[in-house]
């Protein structure tokens, strides 16, 4: 009340005309409810333009009177841009010291397990923070790895599946790093049970991707990892259609088997050996961690009981019969 005061007796002595009753009204906010109002502070607006801005979209009774509060508080070189969240029944002064403070109204953009970047830019810019294209053009500089502290040859993989609340406004450079610090993040407890398995950065994630997009089922995570360290600790190819897919421009949706015999394809796991060149989708903590911390299994063998779970096998046999108990019969997809 005191500082309201003060503020009441700064805008009689520079504005009389006012007069004191008009000043009181001047100060109360412009309704007794309302609905949200998005507003913008652009970049470089001034003190009078914010007010003047600010009275023409409901939010204030009177612009000048805004600005003489701002020049009490010391703020009016203090406004920052954005876009905020206001109502016309917010004080003028629980209004400027919302946009001094630069409390933006943050958006949300949920990011699942298992997206690659592509499926991850069309969320963003759905969320309006970033051009889709512009957010993959990040994404695929070759001199993003080393800005970010990552292992490239681009950021595919390490955009951290996340629900994020980011503010509008931000550059896609920005867009991205919110991502990339999240991975960091969850990587970080992780490095050193990777290294003693002899994985860098970009060989567990690139495994993770694998294991994230072969199962939805949390438990069945480290049992599906330990079938692909096992294959690569033996020599297999990992055989997953996952990386075939997505080496597959324009992919229709229907895998056939001169996709599996494509050796131009250098994420065919049918036809190479070992990794794929890098990660193909981003894989959430728990791919991670099963990455580096896979279950105690021989198993080389698994597919699927067409409910979203696996039967896992030893030999290559029992995998045989597996496959004719679920997929022959059900139709489904081939087993690893």
């Amino acid at each position: 009340m005191k500082r309201l005061a003060a503020a009441l007796l700064l805008l009689v002595l520079a504005g009389g005309a006012f007069g004191t009753l008009g000043l009181r009204r001047a100060l109360q906010p412009a309704a007794a409810d309302g609905e949200p109002v998005l507003f913008v502070v652009p970049d470089g607006a001034g003190l009078r333009r914010v007010s003047s801005d600010l009275e023409a979209a409901g939010l204030l009774r009177s612009a000048r009177a805004f600005e003489l509060l701002a020049r009490w508080h010391g703020a009016q070189n203090e406004l920052r841009a954005g876009e905020y969240e206001l109502r016309a029944s917010d004080p003028p002064l629980a209004i400027l010291e919302a946009i001094r403070a630069g409390r933006v109204k943050m958006w949300e953009v949920a990011v699942p397990e298992g997206l690659t970047a592509a499926e991850t830019a069309a969320r963003v810019e759905a969320a309006g923070l970033a051009r889709s294209a512009e957010f993959l053009a990040v994404v695929r500089d070759p001199a993003s790895p080393a800005r970010y502290g990552v292992e490239g040859p681009g950021l595919e993989g390490y955009l951290f599946p996340e629900t994020y609340h980011l503010a509008r406004g931000l550059t896609p450079e920005e867009v991205v790093g919110a991502f990339v610090k999240q991975f960091h993040a969850v990587w970080e407890p992780l490095a050193a049970k990777a290294a003693a398995r002899g994985l860098g950065m970009r060989q567990t994630v690139t495994l993770a991707s694998i294991v994230e997009k072969e199962t939805a089922v949390p438990l069945e995570r480290p049992l599906v990892a330990a079938v692909f360290h096992n294959r690569l600790r033996l020599g297999m190819r990992l055989e997953t259609d996952p990386t075939v897919i997505y080496g597959i421009q324009g992919f229709d949706g229907n895998l056939t088997r001169a996709h599996l015999e494509d050796e131009s394809n250098p994420y065919n796991t049918y036809r190479i050996a070992g990794l794929p060149p890098g990660p193909i989708a981003s894989p959430g903590a728990g791919s991670l961690a099963a990455t580096v911390e896979p279950a105690v299994s021989d198993a080389l063998f698994f597919v699927s009981r067409n409910d979203g779970t696996h039967v896992f096998s030893r030999t290559y046999q029992e995998h045989v019969g597996q496959v004719r108990r679920y997929q022959v019969r059900g139709g489904g997809s081939r087993g690893r």
